[in-house]
């Protein structure tokens, strides 16, 4: 079994380090001590770093984007102390991290009780991010990771909504997709849903989202968010037959709010040998038509 914790996050205005790190640190004890073994926070989650620049860095898409540079590797740090403190897996979300190549990526990260797991970048990139935030693709591929809890793989947000990906996470043995996302717009957020289920469906997996939800007028970047923290799984034995395992009751909130619950992976992962259906056993038949 595994407890669960997703939250479904407001971008807060903070007046210095010390109230942020106080504010993440106090977020993630909530879930710890709920009895959560994996905490998850969404897409641009390192944004709310934003908000510790001056009003006019902050009030500019990409000065603020640059800005919060220098910000990072501290913000790294103080997720893999809560991670090692607390002996628990941590996805504290993306950040828009400056390559050496002169690039901007969406990068999420995995911190374990041992600290650092690794990242996996965005693959596609919305139009936002590509033709306004300047945001490149990643290049590395997708990785999975082997945790004591299942083997897990991260598709951010816009990546949910590509069979492929989520396909290719499968066929690597991913029990769990975490899928932290960022959208602006009640349409943006029923995509990743609708994306998130259906990946869920063909795989025969569990998909965790975690949304940014709530306003925060003083950022260009995330300013408006909607969206409701999820595990999605497939509608089959032992499931909940609408395939919505837990979901959050609004779609925005103005205070960070923690979807706590627990599955059993297992279980989902026999649905592949055991199910009503089989859809990714059956996956190949549609390539012969």
């Amino acid at each position: 079994m595994v407890k669960f914790a997703s939250c479904q996050y407001a971008i807060e205005l903070f007046d210095g380090w010390d109230a942020y790190a106080m504010h993440l640190e106090q977020l993630a004890g909530e879930a710890v001590e709920a009895g959560a073994q994996l905490l998850l926070l969404p897409e641009y989650a390192a944004m709310a770093l934003t908000g510790l620049l001056p009003e006019e860095e902050r009030g500019d898409l990409h000065k603020s984007i640059a800005a919060i540079q220098p910000l990072i590797p501290r913000w790294l740090d103080l997720c893999e102390a809560i991670a090692r403190r607390h002996g628990v897996w941590f996805c504290p979300g993306s950040a828009p991290v400056l390559d050496p190549d002169g690039k901007y990526r969406n990068r999420a990260f995995l911190f374990g009780p041992d600290g650092l797991a690794g990242h996996q970048d965005k693959i596609i990139m919305t139009r936002f991010e590509r033709e306004q935030w300047f945001i490149a693709a990643g290049t590395e591929g997708l990785r999975s990771f082997d945790t004591p809890l299942g083997r897990v793989g991260i598709l951010i947000c816009y990546d949910n909504e590509f069979p492929m990906l989520a396909r290719t996470l499968a066929e690597d043995g991913v029990d769990l997709i975490l899928a932290p996302s960022c959208t602006d717009t009640e349409a943006g957020y029923h995509r990743v849903r609708i994306g998130a289920q259906a990946r869920a469906l063909e795989n025969q997996l569990a998909v965790l989202v975690s949304p940014t939800a709530g306003f925060a007028p003083w950022s260009p970047a995330v300013d408006e968010n909607f969206g409701r923290a999820a595990l999605y799984v497939p509608a089959d034995y032992g499931m909940p037959p609408s395939g919505v395992f837990a979901e959050s009751d609004a779609v925005a909130t103005q205070t960070s709010q923690w979807l706590i619950g627990e599955i059993d992976l297992e279980k989902v992962a026999a649905l592949r040998r055991e199910g009503q259906v089989a859809l990714y056993r059956d996956w190949p038949e549609q390539f012969g038509v």
